[in-house]
């Protein structure tokens, strides 16, 4: 009889979850509910009846690395250019985590940095956030410290909080400890602040950014590390070759050679997130969290069968069930303007319908 032998520990590995239904108001992925502007895909239609699919995808890979190290003044070799942030948070957890390794992280944040810690094969420190969600850079400094940790994972803006992360915050962090910090930038844009300006006084310092979020770029799946040249080459390492095909790395280049097209949807989203806060907010019962991000966070006492409600009526948001410090807490990510209001008084009407 065959017996297969899975790897240690792998039956007990959780999963992220990425079961779907067809929503008729999808709000719970953080995804832009808008696809490509017209402009950008009919440059990109034009551009891809001249791609050799026969070839491997080197030279569009470097195009785009180019593109971005120039906006920043920065050498092509200060970029990586990987299958979205993902991608380069996991080979970052490879790279520098492993066997009896540490790695430091706030909690609640990005879900994957337990996951990737286990992958690795390394050890997961969570650092808990205040009662409202904002970052203590003091504790997350002595965690590092104390914990000897090989490598410090910050999001800013935090998902699924939402919480913006001073600037001097980071600063201080990355002032104070020794071994490599990555800034998960995922949604910067939202917010306009980032940790870039750090990186020529801190070398240990890392910054990471997606095409998935503020450019609609999710199923293409395109992120990249802009850090020091040595350690672009050593994580460089832990990427298989060719590991980024041609077609995400030339959508991505073309939007980001656009990407002032994206200027407004990026205002209307902040716009929409700043009014939807405004009325939630306003509604008896739910606590409505600051967010410099696409989405918002909201904790309502009977969260559980508000989120059964939403469902029931189509309307998809983020529930996190009995997630530690999460509890009773909804993600809903922004939508379009009918989207939102369709959204708005769907919690509305329900939160009314218990009183």
């Amino acid at each position: 009889m065959i017996k297969l032998k899975y790897r240690t520990g792998l039956k007990d590995m959780p999963s992220y979850d990425v079961v779907e239904r067809d929503w008729d108001i999808k709000v719970n992925a953080n995804e832009s509910n808008m696809n490509l502007p017209p402009i950008i895909e009919d440059r990109l239609m034009a551009r891809l009846a001249s791609v050799a699919f026969n070839r491997y995808p080197n030279e569009q890979v470097e195009l785009l690395a180019e593109q971005i190290a120039d906006n920043f003044r920065l050498d092509k070799e200060n970029i990586l250019i990987a299958n979205g942030s993902s991608e380069i948070l996991e080979k970052l957890f490879f790279a520098f985590g492993g066997r009896g390794r540490k790695i430091v992280y706030p909690q609640p944040s990005f879900s994957m940095y337990k996951i990737y810690a286990k992958f690795s094969a390394s050890i997961g420190v969570p650092v808990g956030l205040n009662d409202d969600y904002t970052f203590n850079a003091s504790d997350f400094v002595n965690a590092v410290k104390e914990n000897k940790a090989s490598l410090a994972v910050i999001c800013s803006p935090n998902n699924p909080t939402g919480t913006k992360i001073p600037m001097a915050d980071i600063e201080y962090v990355a002032k104070n400890i020794d071994c490599a910090l990555v800034i998960d930038e995922a949604y910067v844009e939202f917010d306009g602040e980032s940790a870039m300006r750090f990186l020529k006084d801190y070398p240990h310092l890392m910054i990471a950014r997606t095409f998935s979020k503020a450019y609609g770029l999710a199923s293409a799946r395109v992120g990249y590390l802009i850090a020091d040249k040595k350690i672009i080459e050593m994580v460089g390492k832990a990427c298989m070759p060719y590991h980024v095909n041609v077609l995400s790395a030339i959508t991505a280049d073309i939007v980001y050679q656009m990407r002032d097209e994206y200027i407004p949807r990026i205002q209307m989203t902040v716009a929409e997130r700043k009014r939807m806060s405004e009325q939630l907010s306003k509604i008896d019962g739910i606590t409505v969290y600051p967010s410099a991000t696409n989405f918002i966070l909201i904790k309502y006492d009977k969260a559980v069968a508000l989120n059964e409600y939403l469902e029931n009526i189509g309307i998809g948001v983020r529930s996190f069930g009995n997630a530690p410090r999460l509890e009773n807490c909804l993600r809903i990510s922004m939508g379009t303007r009918p989207e939102n209001d369709a959204v708005y008084k769907a919690i509305k009407d329900f939160v009314e319908s218990q009183n």
